[in-house]
């Protein structure tokens, strides 16, 4: 095949590849945290996109908030006592128990990262196949399409039962809403549908803010069931319940999306998928034996009946908590508020004080007479916590919440209370947040008369539970630390961990706070810890934006990092404010100094493993022992904790607070900071990539890192700029297949692999990391005045830690592409450097909207490249160093591969086609890689790598092939019929093969023409259908010869089931397509079935027997 992507640019020629990397010692930016991928899309495992090592150790990264610790987790450990997140386990209980799931989560929010990657894994679920996970977008008719799969005539009805699920935000209601109201209405015939729902939007003042509302709303006017979890700890549960209900009527299960839903929790009684799929089929049968007249409450109660038989549970549809004669009761829905009402009710009825609360967990169908069996006989006063859309709908009395009228509806007409309720609407916006104080605070102002403030309140037994919290900047060195000490603390099974993680990306560029609680006992605790024992904060100016001291328990430790800061010169970065809290608190100070840790100025990564280290001197110095190993497993070396180790007692230092720390400055300006940050996203803020210039040095700097490798982190690598696994390859075989006064030049390379260790499945692709060509290179280093031998640092694009270390010319040949076609954003860039006001105007016209134009003259008719612009534009004459940061880097090509490793194990093989063109000045121009490839002679060295492809052969070799290849296109087949040719020679029966071929003339471009007649003489190739589309008057395409032929493709695609590959050029495909459609449509009225050609060409799509290759 030709080049996927081949731009106009030039070509190259072989140079030494190998060059030098290393740290670059603080000199460059620290590294960003990795941005989170977006969601959605194949996931592929090759070693053509395995990064190369460019760390000294192995890093504990996070790959989402929504999964424990961060970390993927197996599906097969989601069971019994595990640590997850209540995000994971929904996602658990929708793979298990449906044929699909479809998402709608929105970007950073990663609602499905893990039935995802369960699915790519081919995870079978309860009903034995790998339930299919389908990505959509949120927008206008979201919902559409999985109505359409439902309702498609071609679904399969034998899955009629099993249910379909959704995973979604709140936020995505709205736009779900009028697929759910048709699904409402067609529900009947419908397969049972569940929408687990993270209760989490943005509000329009910026933030995430908690929205059930909205869900109140959808679930009301469209009768939809609406099932709610208090905590992460029955998440699983709940999910499996909305699932079961949903055989009532469509359902969605809630929860809180910010907190609840990604906080890492131990849960000791999470059922596997067998647990769970029995569990569903045995609730079930609760509802076999009622009427058809039933209503869908009737149904409901009975299942949750079942459903607690099943589990040994005690679920309800309203739950009471607190005093048994309670005269005053908050009706709460929502998985903070309920957990919260609960404890605190719990809590001051223990001290004697008449109040409870009822959690709603089954809001839709509504109970009245549950409701009411759940309120005390005692109670005179039922306050609703019902959840507004905003602060101005709170000040609105007209409003009341969705909750409330319910209440209100229930309660007016009992005759079950000796006195007239009183009922009360307690109204909060999504953006409220609540902590045990503010839920005491609403029970006080319902109970007491003098208005008096509630006094700080606290649920948790400190005396029994060790509470840390982290603060930290997102792009801080040392962010990962607090994960990486959760992972560590988690391995001790007699205890019970609690860790939670807060971004908010308005404040400093982005601030991360990390929780985390450690108990003997299971933990509820969804809110910001309010008395640490020990903090950790590392950055100072943190403290300007946070009381972070005020959340610190008197007499608890604070670790503060302050790099290169002298003990003399403290008081200068901590402001009086805090200096008195400090001392006030009699808080112990510990400064941690990175600088003075010989192995963190020398890889400057290792921060991280220090920071680790302190807060666990200061927190469990007892697991600075044998425990150091675990930690070790979870980033880092042994060897690089050793290393570390024996730096601490340098980084790491006690500061006896002096007495002046108690002065307060009579005439300061108190300033009230928040006590928390608010949650903002889930992830850290996606910066700009600032690029940072290379580094010109002279050769004794390459040399001392050459020489002192250790001390300079110094490796060498074959082609260090490049992130895929790359292999040194030797050209043994390089000819031309079309005749030398042909305009095209088609040519065959193959290459010998020796001992590089390169594989390759057939149908991958062969990627070139080509060079630019030697002596234009020279031309423009004269021309430009560079001197070939300077040595150059370019940081490497991968990783702005990791310096190249280059010579001026290599990089110009082998990372700079110079000769490739600049993009709009070079002229704006190269405008800076123009010291001609005319240049600099014309460079930014061209660079804004208003040289479109001419920009698309230069790009597509004069097809100017870098060079051609430095050359032009004179008085813009950037450094070296500038041309590297504002040049881009050259890629590689991919071709596919024409040859079996099958059948030639040391080989592999392309056949590829020059790009050349002749531009208007009559400069003769050519494809970089193209070219480079054509002239490289015996013996050459190519660095290549292998990417993965679509074009892969039938799982059984008695499929027959039907293949399709224009030009260069049959490069593939070439491979596929080399494969079935050994499997014929060997004895084994193979499926018939079709190869339709074009090209402009058998007789300069009857690419490979000897073999497959050869292979079609022995038997191998059934059919050799040749288009030469110009030698004829009338022009013949390959679709002409796949119709003529079109009896053998409905035996061989239709009849025997084969599979249908084509690959080239775009422009055949709807003609090709449209031969195969009449094949379907021939086959089926010869059958007398009811077949639509287009359709039935989708499912050959998704069963992988129709594959398209084309560029």
């Amino acid at each position: 095949m030709g080049s996927f992507s081949e731009p106009m640019d030039l070509d190259v020629a072989p140079v030494s590849p190998r060059s030098l990397k290393r740290k670059a010692d603080g000199i460059l930016p620290k590294p960003k945290r990795a941005a989170q991928e977006p969601a959605g899309g194949e996931v592929l495992e090759s070693t053509w996109n395995t990064e190369v090592e460019t760390s000294t150790f192995r890093t504990f990264t996070s790959k989402s908030t929504s999964l424990p610790f961060g970390q993927p987790i197996d599906y097969a450990s989601v069971n019994g006592p595990t640590y997850v997140t209540a995000q994971t386990l929904v996602q658990q209980v929708a793979y298990a128990l449906s044929d699909k799931i479809f998402s709608y989560s929105p970007e950073s929010f990663d609602l499905d990262v893990a039935v995802k990657n369960w699915s790519a894994q081919k995870v079978a679920n309860a009903n034995g196949y790998t339930t299919q996970v389908a990505p959509m977008q949120t927008r206008s008719g979201a919902g559409s399409i999985a109505l359409g799969y439902m309702f498609s005539k071609d679904f399969d009805l034998a899955k009629r039962h099993i249910p379909q699920a959704l995973l979604a935000s709140s936020s995505s209601l709205h736009s779900l809403r009028a697929a759910l109201d048709q699904l409402s209405l067609l529900y009947s015939v419908a397969n049972p549908f569940v929408a687990h729902v993270a209760a989490v939007d943005y509000a329009p003042a910026g933030g995430l803010v908690t929205d059930y509302a909205t869900a109140f709303t959808v679930a009301e006017e469209l009768g939809l069931g609406l099932v709610s979890s208090t905590s992460a700890y029955e998440t699983q549960h709940m999910s499996l319940f909305a699932t079961i209900v949903a055989t009532v009527l469509p359902t969605i299960h809630i929860y809180d999306g910010i907190n609840v839903g990604r906080d890492t929790l131990r849960v000791v009684d999470v059922l596997s998928q067998s647990g769970l799929s029995a569990t569903y089929n045995k609730s079930l049968k609760a509802i076999s034996k009622l009427g058809k007249k039933a209503d869908a409450e009737t149904k409901v109660a009975r299942l949750l009946k079942a459903f607690n038989n099943e589990l040994g549970t005690t679920y309800d549809f309203f739950e009471y908590h607190g005093h048994e004669s309670a005269e005053t009761v908050l009706v709460v829905f929502g998985s903070v508020e309920g957990s919260l009402a609960k404890q605190v009710a719990e809590k001051l009825s223990a001290e004697g004080k008449k109040v409870g609360v009822v959690n709603v967990r089954v809001y839709r169908p509504f109970s009245e007479e549950a409701f009411l069996n759940a309120l005390p006989a005692s109670v005179q006063t039922v306050a609703v916590l019902g959840q507004v859309l905003d602060t101005t709908a709170v000040g609105d009395e007209s409003t009341h919440s969705n909750l409330y009228e319910d209440v209100l509806a229930a309660t007016v007409f009992s005759n079950k209370f000796s006195t007239t309720l009183t009922i009360k609407d307690h109204k909060y916006a999504r953006a409220e947040v609540f902590t045990p104080t503010s839920i005491a605070a609403i029970f006080s102002s319902l109970t007491s008369k003098n208005g008096e403030e509630t006094a700080r309140i606290e649920l948790l037994d400190v005396s029994k539970v060790e509470q840390y919290t982290f603060w930290d900047l997102e792009d801080s060195p040392a962010a990962t630390a607090p994960s990486a000490i959760s992972k560590l603390l988690s391995s001790d099974s007699t205890n019970h961990l609690f860790s939670s993680q807060t971004h908010d990306n308005f404040v400093q560029g982005g601030i991360v706070r990390t929780d985390i609680r450690s108990s003997k006992k299971t933990l509820e605790a969804y809110y910001p810890i309010e008395e640490a024992d020990i903090a950790f904060v590392g950055e100072a100016k943190l403290f300007k934006e946070v009381d972070i001291v005020k959340s610190v328990n008197k007499g608890g430790k604070l670790i503060v990092k302050l790099p290169g800061v002298k003990d003399e010169d403290l008081e200068k970065k901590i402001s009086v404010a805090v200096r008195n809290d400090i001392k006030f608190r009699e808080i112990q100070l510990f400064i941690l100094d990175p600088t003075l840790s010989p192995a963190v100025e020398k890889d400057s990564a290792t921060e991280t493993l220090l920071s680790e280290l302190a807060f666990l001197q200061v927190a469990r110095p007892q697991l600075l022992g044998a425990e150091l190993d675990k930690l070790a497993a979870i980033n880092g070396s042994a060897e690089l904790f050793s290393e570390v180790s024996a730096d601490l007692e340098k980084a790491l230092r006690a500061f006896e607070i002096p007495e002046s720390w108690s002065e307060v400055e009579a005439d300061a300006e108190v300033v009230e900071l928040a006590r928390t940050i608010k949650s903002s996203s889930f992830t850290g803020f996606e910066k700009e990539d600032s690029e940072p210039p290379s580094l010109l040095r002279d050769w004794q700097s390459a040399a001392k890192g050459l020489v002192f490798k250790e001390a300079y982190g110094t490796k060498e690598a074959l082609r260090p700029d490049l992130s895929v696994k790359t292999y040194e390859i030797t050209v043994q075989e390089n000819r031309r297949l079309t005749p030398l006064t042909y305009d095209r030049n088609i040519f065959h390379i193959e290459f010998d692999l020796g001992d590089s260790g390169l594989t390759y499945n057939i149908g991958e692709a062969l990627g070139i990391h080509a060079e630019n060509d030697v002596e234009e290179v020279k031309q423009f280093m004269n021309w430009y005045g560079l001197k070939g031998e300077d040595i150059v640092e370019v940081p490497s694009r991968e990783d702005p830690s990791v310096l190249d270390t280059r010579t001026v010319f290599q990089s110009l040949i082998q990372n700079i592409d110079i000769f490739g076609k600049p993009p709009k954003r070079f002229y704006e860039s190269l405008a800076e450097f123009a010291t001609d006001e005319n240049e600099k105007k014309e460079l930014l016209t061209l660079g804004g909207p208003e040289g479109a134009n001419e920009f698309k003259r230069r790009a597509e008719v004069d097809t100017i490249t870098y060079a051609d612009i430095l050359l032009e534009f004179k008085s813009a004459h950037p450094s070296f160093h500038d041309i590297a940061r504002i040049v881009s880097p050259m890629k590689r090509r991919e071709y596919s591969i024409a040859s079996s490793q099958m059948v030639g194990p040391t080989t592999v093989a392309l056949m590829i086609v020059v790009v050349n063109w002749v531009d208007p000045k009559g400069r003769d121009r050519f494809g970089q890689a193209t070219r480079y490839l054509s002239e490289l002679p015996i013996g050459a060295k190519v660095t290549a790598s292998v990417k993965p492809s679509v074009m892969k052969l039938p799982t059984k070799d008695t499929a027959p092939l039907i293949m399709a290849g224009l030009g260069t296109g049959l490069a593939p087949f070439r491979a596929f019929v080399q494969y079935r040719a050994m499997q014929k020679a060997q004895g084994k029966e193979i499926g018939s093969i079709l190869l339709y071929m074009g090209s402009r003339h058998q007789r300069e471009e009857y690419l490979y023409g000897e073999e497959w007649e050869a292979y079609q003489d022995a038997g191998v190739i059934t059919l050799l259908g040749r288009a030469f589309s110009r030698d004829q008057p009338q022009k013949i395409y390959i679709q002409d010869r796949m119709r003529q032929t079109i009896d053998d493709i409905v035996k061989a695609y239709i009849k025997e089931e084969g599979s249908f590959y084509l690959c080239g050029p775009t422009w055949p495909v709807p003609d090709v397509t449209e031969v195969l459609e009449e094949a379907i449509a021939v086959e089926a009225k010869a059958g007398n079935k009811k077949v639509d050609p287009r359709k039935e060409i989708e499912r050959l799509k998704e069963d992988l027997r129709y594959v398209l290759e084309v560029y």
